[in-house]
């Protein structure tokens, strides 16, 4: 069965959506929204508001469903703040990598037309999958994301207008305004006057990220602390901080969890141009894997019995993903054979040597940036102590990425990327699928070639061979990388090599 064929299968369950929302299960948000008819709003299932009569209620699978129905968003729930339904967003269905190349901004100066034909189907074809499976069309989808983050902006920051426009991706102020005040009937202006926005002090942006609990945020530090680049990003007890480009006016981030109890981590944000936040936004999202499922990783992975007791003793783990694509790719190639200290030695060492020196006032320890494709393109890379062979590799990467021959946008199915990428010389499965799983967050990314991986599926400490390993792993899909993390997290204490 195809991938779209398995997504087609998810339907709403109406007697589940009622049982959630009257129990306001935090695991259910973002699965699905309730759309109140007496009011014409449509909320999260985790609504603090007087539960409205079943007979008044109408689910919807996707928020723009419920605005296309009509429906305008809940102040008080606020559906902007809900994750993402990891299902539609993830793996190969053709809606899944739509969805990846709408969030990378394909419908926001190109017609429906050339997403379709990147994705290599027709208009009409695509329009239907999205009409079937999220219940609006991909303009649709594209005008609900980008209007529900302008109303996150208008909440929780005090930008000016005109700027929430231009993060939200309009052109204009008076388009913004018009879009606005015809989903919502309501004027930007007059929704942050009724709403006191919160912010840190200056130019600092705080922005919540919801997740759906379980979460294992300080799993997720560990995993980070360790490949963690000197002069680039930093890993402290409470959370990630990093530098952005460009070198001449850099940007920081850091996440943390959001204070109090609410399942959500802090963004913040200094520096960075409004017209740079959406992006920001879905990369951190993706990065520390916020729109996971853990109810249907679950249901899969834990009918494996070597799996069963990993998932109940850590069952908020999710795939750490990295900021940019072809940084997780040269940290990849410099991670073959040698352990994780190892190869952050030499991404260290290559990032001192050829990446983007920082001004001076920088502060807080950031120093440069990750070198770009087209500095490695003809480097002497040989210089921080790698082998011929892997510094060619490291040079062919980036003049396949240069080149468009190789990319981490996520539009390819994963057969068709690892192909492309063993293209390369040095690049085998094992590099293609690491890639796939820390650059993409592939929920179905599968080094089987993995000596760690091997030894750790089998639970006796024997080694299964990549072949059976494999096989083993066929009945762990769409979910393989989970199965990755849980292993690879199982081994930590052993005295391994572990990928980079």
């Amino acid at each position: 069965m195809d991938a779209d064929a398995v997504a087609a299968q998810r339907t709403l369950d109406p007697q589940a959506c009622e049982q959630a929302r009257l129990s306001r299960d935090p695991r259910f948000d973002g699965l699905f929204f309730t759309a109140v008819k007496s009011t014409g709003i449509y909320c999260r299932p985790v609504c603090p508001a007087p539960t409205p009569k079943a007979r008044n209620v109408t689910y919807y699978v996707t928020a723009a469903a419920a605005e296309a129905a009509g429906f305008r968003p809940c102040l008080r729930c606020r559906p902007e703040l809900s994750p993402e339904d990891g299902t539609w967003r993830r793996g190969d269905a053709v809606v899944a990598r739509a969805l990846k190349l709408i969030e990378q901004g394909a419908l926001a100066g190109q017609p429906l037309a050339a997403l379709a034909q990147r994705l290599h189907v027709g208009e009409r074809h695509l329009r239907r999958l999205f009409v079937e499976r999220l219940g609006a069309p991909p303009i649709g989808v594209h005008g609900t994301r980008r209007l529900l983050f302008a109303k996150q902006l208008l909440t929780e920051t005090r930008l000016p207008v005109t700027e929430v426009a231009l993060a939200a991706g309009f052109g204009s102020l008076r388009r913004f305004n018009d879009a606005f005040v015809r989903a919502y009937a309501l004027a930007p202006r007059d929704l942050r006057r009724r709403i006191s926005a919160s912010t840190g002090g200056g130019d600092l942006l705080s922005l919540r990220m919801a997740y759906r609990p379980p979460y294992d945020f300080a799993a997720m530090l560990d995993f980070l602390r360790g490949r963690a680049l000197p002069g680039i990003e930093q890993v402290d007890a409470q959370g990630y901080t990093r530098v952005i480009g460009p070198a001449t006016a850099p940007a920081w981030l850091r996440v943390d969890p959001w204070p109090g109890d609410e399942h959500a981590l802090r963004l913040s944000v200094r520096g960075a141009p409004p017209n740079r936040l959406l992006d920001i936004v879905a990369r951190v999202r993706r990065m520390f894997d916020l729109d996971a499922d853990p109810l249907a990783i679950s249901a899969v992975l834990s009918r494996d019995p070597r799996l069963r007791p990993l998932l109940r003793r850590r069952p908020g783990l999710r795939i750490p993903s990295g900021w940019d694509g072809f940084e997780i790719a040269v940290r990849a190639v410099l991670g073959q054979q040698v352990s994780v200290a190892a190869a952050r030695t030499f991404t260290a060492r290559l990032a001192r040597q050829f990446g983007s020196a920082l001004p001076g006032d920088a502060g807080d320890g950031f120093q440069h940036l990750f070198p770009t494709p087209g500095s490695l393109a003809d480097a002497d890379v040989e210089r921080i102590g790698l082998p011929r062979k892997r510094a060619d590799t490291v040079r062919a990467v980036a003049r396949a990425v240069l080149a468009g021959d190789v990319d981490t946008g996520g539009e390819r199915t994963l057969d068709d990327f690892v192909a492309r990428w063993c293209e390369l010389p040095g690049i085998g499965p094992w590099t293609a699928h690491y890639i796939a799983l820390r650059a993409l967050g592939h929920p179905d990314a599968f080094p089987a070639g993995d000596l760690v991986l091997q030894k750790a599926a089998s639970g006796d400490g024997a080694r299964l061979g990549a072949a059976a390993l494999a096989t083993r792993a066929e009945a762990w899909r769409p979910w393989r990388a989970y199965a990755v993390i849980h292993l690879w997290r199982d081994s930590m204490p052993a005295p391994a090599v572990q990928p980079e």
